[in-house]
Formats: structure tokens, sequence, C-alpha cells
């Protein structure tokens, strides 16, 4: 079957920015046009509506002005209405050469939205196109809930694109407005009406509120659309329009007679850019972009990749600019941690693997966050803490710290079956710990090593949620030696290191 190239337009900076809460600023959206043009290459974008705004109007003559000086100005669209040449003035103004006329494409929305006859609609819009035509602009027709007007008032649909098919018009727009249509339906309306006019030019506009967009999409190439509309991330109003990355990567792993010129590895970049822009956070399990969709989290399924890429599919992450991850937590394998280990350049033999592995099983359980950059921490954590026999145990502590009061601290501490229990305020949280523990030892008239340095640090690149290493170094007589700590509150970290310290100097 011979191929077909389809036009890909990206409506992120027009219909995108109606996500509620959304506003690009002027210097946002020409750092987005330039990255959507030149890096992603799409065919053409649609980049604000005409008449909103005095800040909107700067934006566009900003994305004008580059788009003139690099040849991209015929690529650059803006959303105009039937309003007796103000949208064309404010277009010229803007420096904007393509129009995408918003008229309406069901009965219901002229009937009772504009209270027209088709006869009124028909004539304000062909004086529209050759007002442009005589100023120099191209025009394209948006026709406005036209999938309730293909299954509510067909007669009027097909009238509308006679009426159309006289006029110079470049390209004719089907959008899905409200996010209605099934796969069946979206391929039956566009086949219908590319079987009648096979010559003329229609794009494809869907929304997702049924999440269906993608696959209206695929419905709709089959039935022979020329184009299609669509947003980075899927933003838009309400439930948004079909999404970018997962409609291309759809596009060329299911569809081959289909052509597009998108450059697929860089759609994680400028997914990333619109969501810093936007504030819009991108989901973790967004198909293609979302932070966890090339993580492998189940043991099993590390496993089957170190066995011949077993969970291996044609989804793989290094087409779209990524690499794929193993998740570190309760559901851990030792073919998890083996794959981080192999990207740190670290190895541990099949015991200290196992001991590993149980200690990230237990973090995970507490919800703790576990991550590649804190393997050398827990490793070192662990074997720690098997190279000696434990004879003193902290059974339990409170940690208290208020305003205007001292820090306060009361444990419990066994050693060697006997259980103490004693209370201390210090400096701090940890400074209270130690002298509740110097009381206990006093009691038993032992003394414990003096505190000499005390360090802490968590994983390069870590956040607020990071596990924490507390590294303490002690002085016994004239020996000293480290031991470590690790948990995700720092003065529990020191406890732990504490921990260890004691079963070393009762060893």
């Amino acid at each position: 079957m011979a191929s077909k190239r389809i036009e890909i337009m990206d409506t992120t900076l027009r219909d995108g920015e109606q996500t509620s809460g959304v506003s690009f600023s002027a210097s946002e959206k020409l750092t987005i046009a330039k990255l959507l043009l030149e890096e992603l290459k799409v065919d053409r974008i649609e980049i604000a509506s005409a008449r909103v705004s005095e800040g909107e109007f700067q934006a566009v003559k900003n994305v004008t002005k580059w788009a003139k000086d690099n040849n991209y100005l015929s690529k650059v669209e803006v959303l105009t209405f039937v309003d007796k040449g103000v949208s064309i003035d404010w277009m010229i103004e803007a420096g904007a050469v393509v129009q995408n006329l918003l008229t309406k494409g069901s009965l219901n929305h002229l009937t009772y939205q504009l209270k027209k006859t088709e006869d009124q609609h028909f004539k304000e819009i062909s004086e529209a196109i050759s007002l442009a035509t005589s100023k120099g602009i191209k025009t394209n027709v948006y026709l406005e809930d036209w999938s309730n007007g293909m299954r509510n008032s067909k007669d009027y649909v097909f009238e509308f694109l006679e009426f159309l098919s006289t006029q110079n018009v470049d390209r004719i727009m089907l959008p899905d407005t409200l996010g209605i249509l099934t796969p069946p339906e979206s391929y039956e309306f566009v086949k219908e009406i590319k079987e009648k006019y096979p010559d003329l030019h229609f794009d494809f506009h869907a929304h997702n509120d049924y999440d269906l967009s993608v696959a209206n999409v695929m419905s709709a190439l089959n039935a022979g659309a020329d184009g299609l509309h669509l947003t980075v991330n899927g933003m838009g109003e309400r439930a948004g329009n079909a999404p970018m990355a997962s409609t291309i990567a759809m596009i060329n792993d299911f569809m081959p007679t289909i052509e597009i010129g998108v450059n697929e590895k860089v759609l994680f970049t400028v997914s990333k850019l619109v969501e810093n822009f936007s504030g819009i956070m991108i989901p973790a399990n967004k198909p293609v972009i979302g932070a966890n969709v090339f993580t492998q989290t189940a043991g099993i399924h590390a496993d089957g990749d170190n066995k011949k890429n077993l969970y291996f599919s044609d989804l793989m992450p290094e087409r779209f600019g990524r690499t794929r991850k193993y998740a570190l937590g309760k559901a851990s394998g030792k073919a998890n941690i083996q794959k981080n280990l192999q990207e740190l350049g670290l190895s541990l033999n099949d015991e200290d693997l196992k001991k590993v592995t149980q200690r990230i099983i237990e973090l995970g359980d507490k919800k703790e966050v576990v991550t590649k950059e804190d393997l050398p921490y827990i490793i070192s954590d662990v074997l720690d803490s098997y190279s000696y026999e434990e004879h003193t145990k902290v059974n339990s502590y409170v940690l208290t710290h208020a305003k205007g009061l001292k820090p306060s601290t009361t444990v419990s501490l066994t050693i060697d079956g006997e259980t103490y229990e004693e209370n201390a305020s210090g400096d701090g949280q940890f400074d209270a710990f130690m002298k509740a523990l110097h009381k206990i030892y006093n009691m038993r008239d032992e003394n414990l090593p003096d505190l000499i340095d005390y360090a802490v640090r968590i994983p390069p690149g870590s956040h607020s949620d990071a596990l924490c290493e507390t590294i303490i170094t002690w002085k016994n007589g004239k020996n000293e030696f480290k031991t470590r700590g690790l948990d995700s509150d720092q003065t529990v970290s020191a406890i732990k290191a504490t921990e260890k310290m004691l079963n070393i100097i009762t060893n």
C-alpha cells in the first residue's frame, strides 16, 4: 500500500494554553515555538487566539518576527473569528499570515449560539475568507462542534462542506470539540467525508474526555485524515487534547503506511520544558514521557530483562532520549539491584547481595524512597552491620523539640538481656540522646567513647526525602573508629550509627 504524508499541527500554545490555570509568557511562547518547529519538527503550530489580550498580541508579534526571519512564517497559525475583519486587522498588525477561522460545525451551535441561518453564516464566512485573501492571509476553517454535527445534523455538515469546497480554503479542520466520539464513529465520519471530498485537506482534532483521543486519531487516520492537531503532554480544556508523545509513538509503531516528520527523540525534552513553563506536572505513569514508564519495579521483570530481554517491547526508551531504570523498593529482587550496581560499576558476592536486597525491601516497606545513588550508602551500612555480633539494642526512644524548651530524649536500651530506660535533655535531640546513654552506662560503671567527628551526607542529586548517612568518628582510649547509620531522618541515622558503636565496644 502506498504511504501517505500526514501533517502534524501542534496547538499547545493555543488550545493547550486553555488548560485551567495556564498562561505562557511571551518569552515562553517564543521558546516553545522555536523548539516545536526547529527541534521537534512539527509541520505547523497554532500559537494564539486573535483579540485575546495585549500580552497575547505581543507574544504573537515575537513569534511571527522570529518565524519570518527563519522562513517559518507560513507554519504559524492564529485562531480567528467571523467578526467583520477585526481578527484580520489584529493578525496583520501582529505579523501573522495564516488564520484558522472558527465557524459552527453543528446546527445546534449555529441556531442557539449564533442565532443565525445557514445562509447568513455562510455569507459572513465567505466575506471573511475573501477579506483574508485580499490581505495576503491564507485560511483554514474550524468546524466547531463538528462531531455533534455529524451525529445530529449531518445534512447541515455536508451542506457546509459543499459551500467550503467553493471557497479559497487550504484546510478544513474537524474537531471533536467535546471529546464525545468513539473510534468507530471517528472512522465512519471521516471516511464518509473523505470519500465525498477526496481532494480536500481535512485535519482531525481530538479531545480526550473519555480517554479515547489516541484511539480516535488512529481511526481517523485509517479513514483518510490528512492532518492531526496534537498538544504536548495532552494539554487542553477539560481532559485535554490528543497527546503528542503517545500519538507519535503509535503512528511510528502501528501505522507503517503513514509518514510523519516529527523527531521523536526530542519528545521528552519538549514535554519537560512545557511541564516547567505550564506548571502542569506530567503524571508519573503518562505513556512515553512519564517518570515511571520505563522503570521496571518487579524483580521478575528485571530478571527477565537479563534473560533475553523478555520484558522489552518496541517502545524502547532510547527512542525518546531516555533510559530504562530498575526501581529499588519492597518489590525489588536481586536482579533489580544488580542492574543498578552495574550502572554504578559495583559488584557484590551472592551472600552480600542477599543482605543488601533484604535491607532495601525493609526500607521499601517503610515507604522510604530508595534510589540508585543510595546504593553505596546502603551497602556500607549493611555490610558494616554484619561485622559484629549484636549485644546491645536500642529498643525505642522519644525525641522532643519544642520552641522555648531544651530538646529531650527518653531511651530504652537492652544490654546483654538487661533493659534500661533513661531521660535527658541537651543542646539538640542527638545531644540529649547521648546524655541519656551516658546515664545508663554510668549506672553500669562503664564509659562511652568520645565523639570526635560527626559528618552527614546524602547521595548527589537527592531531595528532601533522600536517605541520609551519618558517619561518626569515636575515640576509645588511643583507638579511633567510625560507625555509619542510614535513615531518611538525620537524627535517627545518627542513633543507628551510635547503636553500632555500642555493639562494637561490647564485642
